[in-house]
């Protein structure tokens, strides 16, 4: 009984693989030994200076093994270390009483940083490392916030900047602005009228009523992603090679505008690929493009200045776009042939995507994917869990 009661207070197994766990570590490593190096040698003439001091490995774990959290990000390393010190110094100045001045120091720093949303744990340790920190620190006073705090946090927080990037970790963890309507109307976003939206986030979130160690809009991709993965056991993987078209009509950058124009009507296309002399995507063009780049957007003389548009001017200086790599867009969205056309949904609902070009591993096109397809696919799917949910239920009820 007492075993499985220790067992029980043992952490589960974290999700983190070796390479990831070889990469916080390396990455402290890396972190502590640049920046202890770097102040050892800016501070080498400077007698009794201290150059590096412990509540930095604090600062490490988090920077280097969870760089996504909240209290990991470039504010909360700066400005919680900068603001704890500052409180550390003026209470070991004025408390005569060490354990009083460190223990107020400790409260104060936590309250400041709730009040500046600078939360950084390692923090709390530099506060107390000032009241507590013996004669050397004592002796500095007020030089001791510049010299070492901000200086160790801003050398850390240089190395963290770099390493996380290098080696595949968004770093800051910025907020992610949330996705517009591009209709620019009050209707909710199509996948925000069914399912979880995000004030249903923000509602739970303020009944919890705690700190968590993750970035919101992390926290609401990871649900976004639980919900994909549970169709995806519901009702099968469809790839985009699955349902998409394979005789694309495509056209090359040096394609003349009415070439391109005539296409789209002829096929009834709400988009055209471009691709190089190799079939590798380069660009994609729509109707939209043809509208906006023509001035279409008023209906007074459309047919004219469409016909002006697409006619082509004679002459080597043309100023007006002649070929369609003038105005395709360079940037298109692109699908992966095996990809799982669930996580397409968002792209193709919410940012008014119309159709996307299917590539394989070296980026050549081998289809085509359009919201029409999207629909017949998702619409099958949940017409071959409707007829299968009877013989379900039945083998349900036999078990």
């Amino acid at each position: 009984m007492k075993l499985k009661w220790l067992l029980s207070i043992f952490p589960a197994p974290g999700a983190t693989d070796r390479f990831e766990r070889m990469r916080a570590c390396t990455g402290a490593l890396f972190g502590l030994v640049l920046c202890g190096s770097c102040s050892l040698l800016l501070l080498s003439t400077v007698p009794g200076a201290i150059w590096l001091i412990a509540p930095m490995g604090a600062s490490a774990v988090l920077l280097f093994a969870l760089p996504a959290s909240p209290l990991a990000q470039p504010w909360s390393i700066m400005g919680g270390n900068v603001v704890a010190a500052l409180i550390g110094v003026t209470c070991a100045k004025l408390i005569g009483t060490p354990l009083l001045a460190a223990s107020i120091a400790g409260a104060a720093t936590i309250a400041a940083m709730f009040a500046l949303r600078c939360l950084h744990p390692p923090s709390g340790s530099i506060a107390l490392t000032a009241v507590l920190g013996g004669p050397a620190v004592l002796g500095l006073g007020y030089d001791f916030v510049v010299i070492p705090v901000a200086l160790n946090s801003l050398l850390l927080l240089a190395t963290a900047l770099f390493f996380n990037n290098a080696t595949g970790r968004r770093y800051p963890h910025l907020m992610q602005s949330a996705a517009t309507n591009v209709h620019h109307t009050r209707d909710p976003l199509p996948t925000e009228r069914l399912g979880m939206i995000p004030e249903d986030l923000d509602i739970v979130l303020a009944r919890y009523n705690q700190v968590l160690d993750i970035s919101r809009d992390d926290l609401e991709s990871i649900l976004l992603e639980t919900e994909r993965q549970v169709y995806q056991r519901r009702f099968g993987v469809t790839h985009c090679a699955d349902i998409m078209s394979r005789d694309v009509i495509s056209v090359h950058f040096g394609t003349e505008l009415q070439t391109a124009w005539d296409m789209l009507h002829l096929h009834r296309l709400p988009a055209l690929p471009v691709v190089d002399r190799g079939m590798r995507v380069i660009g994609i063009i729509t109707k939209a493009d043809f509208i906006t780049h023509a001035n279409l957007q008023k209906h007074a003389g459309f047919a004219k200045r469409l016909k002006a548009f697409l006619q082509p001017i004679r002459h080597s200086h043309s100023i007006k776009p002649e070929v369609v790599g003038q105005v395709m867009h360079k940037d298109a969205q692109v699908a992966q042939a095996q990809q799982p056309i669930i996580e397409l949904v968002t792209i193709m609902s919410d940012a008014g995507v119309h159709a996307m070009p299917v590539i394989d591993e070296n980026r050549k096109l081998v289809g085509m994917i359009t919201q029409s397809d999207m629909v017949a696919a998702l619409y099958e799917s949940n017409m071959q869990a409707a007829a299968n949910a009877p013989a379900m239920a039945l083998l349900a009820a036999e078990n």
